[in-house]
Order: structure tokens, then C-alpha cells, then sequence
């Protein structure tokens, strides 16, 4: 856990110190950070994740690389939908959807997320949930 911690720790410093461009497995992807509200600590938590746009919306998915389980800013935002995004020199609130109740939908941006990063396949043929799709909106 604390190396992904640390891995993470180390892409938002490059990212804020350089526009929002990072180099390694993101490097060339659109990145947002995400600001959630801690569901158990109320505190602030950043994850760095690929978005693609979607009718004016930015579109994430709680991959978290094909784990059985969603990533813990997945259960943030379930507590807590009011999100902090940053993209590139950019920073504004945005309030988080889960879309998975529409099948079609979700299954239509999560093509797009593959189109836009072709690991996203692999995470989804590595567990057996349904990957949750969520898009933020200004």
C-alpha cells in the first residue's frame, strides 16, 4: 500500500510542477487530479487518474488496475460527490455521478477510457466486477 501511496505521492509533485504533464505510464495521457473528502477521516485525498472528455463532462473509471475491489476515492465520492479537480494549470469544484445503472452508458464510456489507454482492457479482464464509471461536471 505504501508504495502506491508513494507512487502517487510522486506523480501529483510532477504533475502541479509541470502543468500537469508527467512522464512514466502517464506520460502523453490527459490527467486529472482528484480531490475527494475522506468518507471515514474527512480529510482531503489526491488521486492522480486518465480521464477522456464526454459531452462537456470528464470521465474517470475506479479501475484501480483491475483489483477485485474499488479504489478508496470510489468510496469517497459515494459519501461525498463534491470533488476538487485539476487539470493542466487549472483547479475548480465539480460534483461526481457514478454511472452504472445504465449498462449501455457506462459500457460506452468505458470503451472510451480503452480507446484512450488500452491498459483500461486489461483491468477490466483482470477481476470479475463491474468496473464503476464516474463523470465529473463543473
Amino acid at each position: 500500500m505504501s508504495d502506491t501511496l508513494d507512487w502517487n505521492k510522486n506523480v501529483i509533485k510532477e504533475f502541479r510542477e509541470n502543468e500537469g504533464k508527467v512522464d512514466g505510464p502517464f506520460e502523453g495521457a490527459s490527467l486529472v487530479l482528484l480531490t475527494t473528502v475522506g468518507a471515514k477521516s474527512g480529510e482531503p485525498r489526491t488521486s492522480p487518474l486518465v480521464f477522456v472528455e464526454d459531452d462537456g463532462k470528464y470521465v474517470i473509471a475506479a479501475s484501480y488496475a483491475g483489483s477485485d475491489k474499488n479504489p478508496a476515492w470510489f468510496h469517497n465520492i459515494s459519501a461525498n460527490p463534491k470533488v476538487t479537480l485539476e487539470i493542466g494549470t487549472e483547479k475548480f469544484e465539480a460534483t461526481a455521478t457514478v454511472v452504472l445503472e445504465d449498462r449501455a452508458e457506462r459500457d460506452r464510456l468505458y470503451a472510451k477510457m480503452v480507446s484512450a489507454m488500452p491498459g483500461f482492457a486489461e483491468y477490466e479482464a483482470k477481476t470479475d466486477r463491474v468496473i464503476p464509471i464516474v463523470t465529473l461536471s463543473r
